[in-house]
């Protein structure tokens, strides 16, 4: 058995440092890095791919929404076309800064509101996957595992990663628990690392409402903002190998 461990990366912008990116590249397999929109900027893209290239981490792109104030969790109404035109544009910078460093972008993976209209929405989907599919063709689409952005990657021929969530706790359906909720993330390392083993070993996610969902895990998400992020990584990534789990780069 096989998995991916992906973090959000390159989140920092100015003067401002978000996340442990540098500690956190000893235990993921990808890097899903800020393009410039909710979070980066040319200086942190920069640094970042140069820091995955050294730690032989996968680069993807992670394209949201324009919402620095908002962090790209807050659902802006563009059409299908806008969200064509930016997700090309995103992943075009992050392309600018993987060429001069002689790195291949192996990954897209929408970020925050744009990645949770994805799963629901066919057009956005259909749009987010058009953009990865006219840009590259190649390169691998994560998405909400079930969810729409999945099934407008495989209509176009993309090859598609079904992404799990290790500190984020599940609805009856599959969806996420929406943040604005209470007890949509999971802050006890244990409980996080517990329900990971559960979705790669067997296939399946206990929800909410304590019935199991059945669920397909390609890659698993860690989010790199969390005051415990490095701890939980590391102890993440010890827990699946000791229990015969090979973690690498899909794309690898």
């Amino acid at each position: 058995m096989e998995i991916d461990l992906n973090c959000d990366m390159g989140e920092s912008f100015g003067p401002y440092t978000i996340g442990a990116d540098a500690e956190l590249m000893n235990y993921i397999t990808s890097a899903n890095i800020a393009c410039g929109a909710h979070a980066g900027d040319p200086n942190v893209m920069d640094r970042t791919v140069k820091l995955a290239k050294k730690h032989g981490v996968g680069v993807g792109a992670h394209p949201g929404f324009p919402d620095l104030a908002g962090f790209g969790r807050r659902m802006i109404d563009f059409s299908p076309n806008e969200i064509y035109q930016m997700v090309v544009y995103q992943i075009g910078g992050l392309q600018a800064f993987c060429t001069i460093h002689d790195v291949k972008i192996q990954h897209v993976k929408p970020h925050g509101a744009l990645y949770n209209l994805a799963a629901r929405d066919k057009e956005a989907a259909g749009a987010i996957a058009k953009a990865v599919y006219d840009v590259d063709s190649t390169l691998l689409l994560y998405g909400l595992a079930g969810g729409e952005l999945l099934t407008a990657g495989r209509k176009l021929g993309l090859r598609v990663a079904s992404e799990v969530f290790a500190d984020r706790t599940y609805q009856h359906d599959g969806s996420l628990t929406p943040r604005r909720e209470a007890g949509a993330l999971i802050d006890n390392v244990d409980d996080a690392v517990a329900q990971v083993e559960k979705m790669v070993h067997d296939g399946a996610v206990e929800a909410v409402d304590g019935d199991f969902v059945g669920i397909a895990a390609d890659t698993v998400c860690v989010h790199g903002d969390g005051g415990n992020a490095v701890t939980f990584a590391k102890r993440l990534h010890g827990a699946l190998r000791d229990s015969g789990i090979t973690v690498r780069a899909i794309g690898r």
